[in-house]
């Protein structure tokens, strides 16, 4: 697996591949098609007789693409050795997989791993996503400014002025009470006569 600094590492899918090798068909080949855009390998895992097999040698071998010497992998026995786990083998496709001899039937399992390269969509939605913080931060309007907040000091100094307001109104209003003062201040007099 390949990573960049700026991009999440590619991520590996394991999918479950297998084919059958007998009598009537000798050759199986693992491929992918053309329009994959993604890297393949196949890591063998098990080779094992099925149901069936005659006590024969089993031979399973890989015939390259080159026309080069095909490699045996396994060589399967029903009394002797009917099962052989495989490690360490991982192929690129294509491959061509061949029953040399015996009958079969032979299975051959393994994974085919799948490397998905996400780089150029995670460089993309990041680009997108810069993009659109940038836009966001050039349509957001400006905040209002805040107003301070009133003192208790501001509502005093308020409460007085509303006061000395209102003891301006009741001056214009007080003749009256002068009035009633007087009233009162006679009525004392009367009183004390």
């Amino acid at each position: 697996m390949t990573s960049n600094k700026n991009s999440k590492p590619d991520m590996t899918v394991a999918v479950l591949w297998s084919c059958e090798l007998n009598a009537g068909q000798t050759t199986q080949k693992f491929q992918i098609s053309d329009d994959e855009i993604w890297e393949h390998q196949l890591a063998l895992k098990t080779i094992c007789l099925g149901v069936g097999a005659k006590d024969e040698l089993n031979i399973v071998e890989i015939v390259p693409e080159n026309e080069g010497a095909a490699v045996p992998i396994a060589a399967l026995q029903l009394s002797i050795l009917p099962m052989t786990t495989i490690s360490g083998i991982e192929l690129t496709p294509p491959v061509t997989f061949r029953l040399k001899s015996g009958s079969g039937p032979v299975y051959v399992t393994g994974q085919n791993l799948v490397l998905e390269d996400y780089s150029w969509d995670d460089e993309e939605e990041d680009m997108v996503e810069e993009e659109e913080e940038e836009e966001e931060e050039v349509e957001t309007p400006p905040k209002p400014a805040k107003r301070s907040a009133t003192t208790k000091k501001a509502g005093l100094s308020k409460k007085k002025k509303m006061e000395a307001e209102k003891t301006e109104d009741d001056s214009d209003e007080q003749l009256p009470v002068k009035k009633g003062k007087e009233v009162s201040k006679v009525r004392s007099v009367a009183t004390k006569k």
